[in-house]
């Protein structure tokens, strides 16, 4: 490829990436549900955990699942089919998701989406950050706190396996994470962060 030409495909996999990453499936799935606007109920948060909270169990399998793949799927196909620019379509996908256009850059907090991007970046952190992500699910039910924790060991997890060529990034996506998640942090703090199966007001 023409060095002129080099551009285009790092532009490609930042477009593709954010795009793909903007894509609000709780809000779709639940618009087509007819189980309403998903930014009126609970948190009003576009997540799973959100969907969860309308009573529709599958939706928010089903958003769990969609937000995850968005992110692998951008990764994927960033390294096959773009030169290799896994590591912008990773970075995009996300910004997409926490910042999408559609809903006036209001998106969700990323734990899905950074799922599917670990996944496709280096499997074997992926499997941890499921790991550490479930468990923490099961024992204590807060699903804020092991989503920031499961994010947080991402970076660790890249170090570890001597993948320092996506530690920044993924230490960076973890930042972004705790971030949209400062709201849960001052609950955390207070005591008063609600556990999975628990009404928020």
């Amino acid at each position: 490829m023409k060095t002129e030409y080099l551009w285009i495909a790092p532009l490609a996999a930042l477009v593709i990436g954010y795009l793909l990453g903007s894509i609000p499936f709780g809000v779709l799935l639940t618009r087509m549900a007819g189980a309403g606007d998903l930014r009126a109920v609970g948190s009003g948060n576009i997540g799973a955990t959100n969907v969860l909270r309308t009573g529709r169990k599958g939706l928010a399998a089903a958003t769990l699942f969609l937000d995850a793949a968005k992110g692998f799927v951008a990764v994927w196909i960033a390294d096959a089919y773009l030169g290799g620019n896994g590591v912008v379509a990773a970075a995009a996908v996300f910004l997409g998701h926490l910042y999408p256009v559609w809903l006036r850059f209001n998106g969700g907090k990323g734990v899905a989406t950074l799922l599917g991007i670990v996944l496709a970046l280096h499997w074997p952190i992926g499997v941890v950050y499921a790991a550490v992500w479930i468990a923490l699910l099961a024992s204590m039910r807060i699903s804020s706190l092991a989503g920031m924790v499961a994010a947080v060991s991402a970076p660790l997890c890249a170090a570890y396996f001597s993948r320092f060529d996506i530690v920044l990034l993924l230490l960076a996506l973890a930042l972004l994470v705790l971030w949209k998640h400062r709201g849960n942090i001052d609950r955390l703090l207070s005591g008063t962060e609600p556990r999975i199966g628990q009404k928020v007001g």
